[in-house]
């Protein structure tokens, strides 16, 4: 005879030292008991482990108990069981929340975990995603499920990470969260270190005039088209083979090359969308193996640069469409697309993304983004994704040796 949908879960916890054979032993006294699994979750932290298996029985509470008492006795594990009627089986999370830090604090913990209570949230569960370079916890809370909760969780939160030395990342629970498989990333300041029309402007003795306007336009402070058109123009009469100069000259944002490279195994499509050059990104992106990009064109006439772009200009607004057309192009929807990016112009993209996450950015951006890193390894990008360092990990093996350094 089945068991009826409508019996209540029993949750049970297994506690103790961790050593073989427990959950081998829990689950052959299960099965004998005739249960449904519904959920099971394991932690182990300095060889103390905890585990948690949600059930559905015909069973009498009572007579669970007794069965799996000798046994789990017998390997030295406490073992708690309860049911609805005793209010210890909660819904399923709503929210995760990531934090990153180097370290994390308990101070700052504890203030993340006082926002949270002020919020009537409730933790759920803890584990582990980094310990290097940057450590990262992974905390499933239930706060509440309308819009109104997003928002002030995500503005509590944000407060707590102005105040200390770490990085916060909110975002719903559920499937939608790890079923993200686009991704696209700004270049200048975000994948790569420094801004490439600034390295092509330095070949022509004007660096500081364009860094100022690129400033100004990443603060929100200028059109960025207008801004762009201007910048470009001080480029005038450059040998085009510049170009190739200034390609082989750029530096990837430590962790670049790993973040990739983890995505691309996990089955991400991975893409930039610049408001920088195509010629000087596109080989780049052959050598990270890049599914897409999107930039502009510098115009080259007789082998000089004429001061122009060609073609439509890639500024706040194209981006958004660029994530847009990526995204359709995979059979993706938005809600599993994210963007990463540093300035005003990435505003329009992130707001678009089902996640948005702000890499060291300006403050126009942070308002309007989902997350926010302020370390300066890119890979971070991947614990707010809910991936650990045991796959990033999984990702950097070569022949077997996993390397724990920080890749370019």
């Amino acid at each position: 005879m089945g068991i009826e949908e409508n019996e209540p879960p029993v949750l049970l916890t297994v506690s103790g030292p961790d050593k073989p054979g427990v959950t081998s032993s829990l689950m052959t006294v299960l099965a004998e008991c005739g249960v449904d699994l519904l959920d099971v979750e394991q932690v182990v932290i300095h060889d103390h482990l905890t585990l948690g298996v949600l059930v559905r029985t015909a069973m009498p509470v009572d007579r669970l108990r007794a069965a799996l008492a000798a046994p789990m006795t017998e390997h030295g594990m406490d073992l708690v069981l309860a049911d609805d009627d005793e209010g210890r089986v909660r819904a399923p999370s709503t929210h995760a929340v990531v934090i990153l830090g180097s370290p994390v604090s308990a101070e700052s913990f504890g203030a993340v975990a006082a926002a949270l209570a002020g919020q009537g949230g409730n933790i759920d569960s803890i584990r582990g995603v980094a310990d290097y370079p940057l450590t990262g916890l992974e905390l499933m809370v239930s706060v509440g499920e309308d819009a109104e909760a997003d928002t002030a969780l995500q503005k509590a939160l944000g407060a707590v990470a102005s105040h200390y030395p770490i990085d916060v990342a909110v975002e719903r629970a559920g499937l939608s969260r790890r079923a993200k498989r686009v991704i696209v990333f700004d270049v200048d300041s975000t994948l790569i270190q420094g801004e490439v029309i600034e390295m092509l402007a330095a070949e022509a003795g004007r660096e500081a005039e364009v860094a100022a306007v690129t400033e100004a336009a990443m603060r929100g402070e200028l059109d960025f088209a207008q801004s762009l058109h201007e910048r470009v123009r001080a480029l005038e009469g450059l040998d085009a083979a510049v170009i190739d100069r200034v390609a082989q000259a750029i530096e990837l944002t430590p962790g670049a090359r790993t973040t990739i490279r983890t995505l691309n195994r996990l089955g991400y499509h991975c893409g930039v969308v610049s408001g920088g050059f195509r010629q000087v990104i596109e080989p780049l992106a052959a050598e990270l193996d890049l599914d897409f990009v999107r930039a502009n064109t510098l115009e080259v006439v007789g082998g000089k640069l004429t001061g122009r772009v060609i073609g439509e200009v890639v500024d706040r607004a194209g981006k958004a469409r660029a994530l847009e057309a990526f995204a359709a192009e995979r059979g993706v929807p938005m809600e599993q697309t994210v963007a990463v990016g540093d300035g005003a112009n990435d505003i329009d993209m992130l707001a678009a993304a089902g996640l948005g996450i702000a890499f060291n950015a300006k403050p126009a951006l942070r308002e309007v983004a989902n997350a926010t890193l302020d370390h300066p390894f890119l890979d971070a990008v991947l614990y707010m994704l809910g991936v650990t360092r045991d796959e990033v990990e999984a990702a950097d093996a070569v022949d077997g040796v996993v390397r724990r350094v920080p890749l370019a």
